[in-house]
């Protein structure tokens, strides 16, 4: 099951020249994990729901031990301070849904669990 890392950022107007070599070196820690980016900073959305006014990055990963394994691994590690000394931000790994996920489907489990207890 792929597994994504969510990170919604609040960066500058200008990037400071350490983000720069964020954003030139990040890649090289994503590729020993199979990760690759989805989205990155979306310039074209349409929010249509709530107030999204921060960039949005989102990567995949082959699973979830895989993006958990990058997100710790020393390489990401040692380069991740470029970024969070210049942008605040959140991020999270989360896991996917398997292939032929209906939602339905775990809302029937979750209206059985609710009507057995």
């Amino acid at each position: 099951m792929p597994a994504y890392a969510i990170a919604n950022l609040r960066p500058t107007a200008e990037p400071q020249e350490e983000v720069l070599t964020y954003m030139e070196r990040v890649q090289d820690t994503l590729d020993p994990f199979g990760g690759r980016f989805l989205v990155h900073g979306a310039p074209e959305r349409e929010v249509r729901e709530g107030n999204w006014p921060d960039a949005i990055v989102i990567l995949v990963f082959p699973s979830f031990a895989d993006a958990r394994a990058w997100y710790d691994s020393p390489a990401y590690q040692e380069l991740l301070p470029l970024r969070t000394r210049h942008i605040d931000g959140d991020l999270l790994l989360v896991d996917g849904v398997a292939p032929g996920y209906r939602a339905a489907e775990t809302a029937q489990h979750l209206r059985a669990a609710r009507t057995a207890s």
